[in-house]
């Protein structure tokens, strides 16, 4: 497998390693040894699956304050995904990271805890896989406002397909100091 840093540290695309033949191709999503010798999480606790169409956005997710990681990848189709360092005191704090994510470039990207995170459906549909190092909490559920100007994410999709909860969300500078999560170097 490939890792490949991004301007985020700590947040990374990993490739793996494809082997194929005319039957089709096989290749590890996640090997613990192997995630543990590049300094990547070696335990999860919650898998999860969700399925878009086009147009759909969804984000910018985090919990606190059981914050997850997420190794997230793209099962069918192309997203553009998104992570955003919301944690106080970082000196990359408000600052995002994309990556286009499909079944066909079999990318994954590793989100750690303290940033949020989103996507954008690129592909007629998709489906998008989520290994996380915490289980959902719904009382530790939060959200930033997708269009955030401060952030000023660059999505590829100018009007698209929210979620009552993603329409509404707060601004980052809205969300109170406590309900953020904190950057220990």
């Amino acid at each position: 497998m490939k890792v490949i840093q991004t301007s985020l540290p700590g947040c990374v695309v990993i490739e793996p390693a494809v082997f194929g033949d005319e039957r089709g191709v096989f290749f590890e999503t996640w090997n613990a040894e192997r995630f543990g010798q590049q300094g990547l999480p070696t335990r999860f606790v919650q898998s999860n699956v969700s399925t878009s169409t086009r147009g759909v956005l969804r984000g910018l997710h985090y919990q606190w304050p059981r914050p997850q990681g997420k190794l997230v990848s793209v099962l069918e189709g192309e997203v553009y995904d998104v992570a955003v360092d919301i944690r106080r005191g970082s000196p990359t704090f408000g600052r995002w990271e994309a990556v286009v994510l499909s079944a066909e470039n079999r990318r994954q990207f590793w989100i750690p805890e303290g940033f949020a995170h989103g996507f954008a459906v690129l592909s007629g549909h998709a489906v998008f896989n989520y290994m996380c190092t915490d289980v959902y909490v719904k009382e530790n559920d939060a959200a930033v406002r997708w269009n955030d100007g401060d952030i000023g994410v660059d999505w590829p999709i100018a009007e698209p397909v929210l979620s009552a909860k993603d329409a509404n969300a707060p601004f980052l500078a809205e969300i109170a100091e406590d309900r953020l999560p904190v950057y220990t170097p």
